[in-house]
């Protein structure tokens, strides 16, 4: 089967995508400017329904709706580093904070310390070769993409970085 077909039947929405998102899991959002805001608003859509879900990050840039008072209950927060988006719900007990090391982060992925149930990330649209690419957002994206959990990838326009995974 050549990649292009295997790619095609992958392909979901956003809110389909989102569909293998359950109560108490813990979902990993790629950080930074490389943030999958399509598949975090998708989430959010589904906030009503879910119950006790942890939202794991090093550091987004976005507007972070899921530290949001509402949302007390449904999702909750645990920031790795802080961000001017969820200071405030950190400050005010409705989000954590784990202080750790950069090169440790990785580790707590692969250990199974903090298992991530479901990795939303941001990827570059298929090469010809049929190779996605992290873009500017590799850091600690590409051991999240490699433990075993479903992935939820968005592939939006984005420049290409060394790191690549086939779909």
């Amino acid at each position: 089967m050549s990649w292009e077909r295997e790619f095609k039947k992958r392909m979901k929405t956003a809110d389909e995508a989102l569909g293998c998102v359950k109560s108490g899991m813990r979902v990993y959002i790629q950080p930074g400017c490389a943030e999958p805001e399509t598949l975090v608003e998708a989430l959010m859509r589904r906030a009503p329904e879910l119950f006790d879900v942890e939202i794991v990050h090093m550091m987004t840039m976005g507007c972070a709706p899921y530290v949001a008072p509402e949302m007390a209950g449904h999702f909750r927060h645990n920031a790795m580093f802080i961000g001017a988006n969820v200071r405030q719900a950190i400050n005010d007990g409705r989000a954590d904070y784990t202080p750790i090391y950069l090169s440790e982060v990785e580790s707590l992925f692969e250990s199974g310390e903090m298992p991530i149930d479901v990795a939303l990330i941001e990827v570059s649209p298929p090469d010809s070769h049929g190779y996605c690419s992290f873009g500017v957002g590799v850091d600690t994206t590409l051991t999240a993409a490699r433990v075993p959990p479903p992935l939820a990838c968005s592939a939006e326009t984005s420049p290409h970085s060394a790191q690549r995974l086939r779909p």
